[in-house]
């Protein structure tokens, strides 16, 4: 899709340039969100939900390892059936351990596009506003496959993050 559409630009390019002059700018959503106050409290909520998560599969891990260092210090005076029944307990609590770690993983990366989902709309919005404004027909995406060089001048960027903080 995005092939077909960076092969119809030029096109779409040619035949507007003849109807009248054209400005393309581009926007770093991802350093636009970063820097409006709406992003910069979802990156806290973020960072603590994240926080929580993380403490508690560090102990986990630090208590898998203390476990697995306890066996092979003790591996050679345990008996087959008690060292069996410990390298058991150990892969359940490893599994345990994967388990838990992909699941944080998927409800972190689940409250991300929670909180930022609303905060994309809107930036959307702010976009489309500023550019009809400024007499933008093309507004591109600066990390985006398509932009590999862009004037600073036609960076919409701080226009944008400078509307979407004023935007209630």
């Amino acid at each position: 899709m995005k092939k077909i559409s960076l092969i119809l630009l030029p096109l779409l390019i040619g035949s507007v340039a003849m109807a009248a002059p054209m400005k393309i700018g581009y926007v770093d959503t991802e350093k636009a969100i970063e820097t409006t106050k709406e992003g910069k409290k979802a990156k806290k909520v973020l960072e603590k939900e994240f926080k929580v998560k993380k403490k508690k599969l560090t102990k986990m891990e630090a208590d898998l390892n203390k476990m697995k260092e306890d066996l092979e210090k003790k591996a050679m005076v345990l008996s087959d059936e008690v060292k069996m029944k410990k390298q058991q307990e150990l892969q359940q609590r490893f599994a345990a351990y994967q388990k838990l770690y992909l699941e944080s993983q998927n409800a972190m990366q689940a409250k991300q596009r929670q909180v930022m989902e609303p905060i994309l709309k809107k930036l959307q919005g702010v976009i489309e506003t500023v550019a009809k404004a400024e007499g933008f027909q093309f507004v591109l995406e600066k990390r985006g496959n398509g932009v590999l060089f862009a004037d600073k001048k036609f960076d919409l960027t701080a226009k944008v993050t400078k509307v979407f903080n004023k935007k209630k």
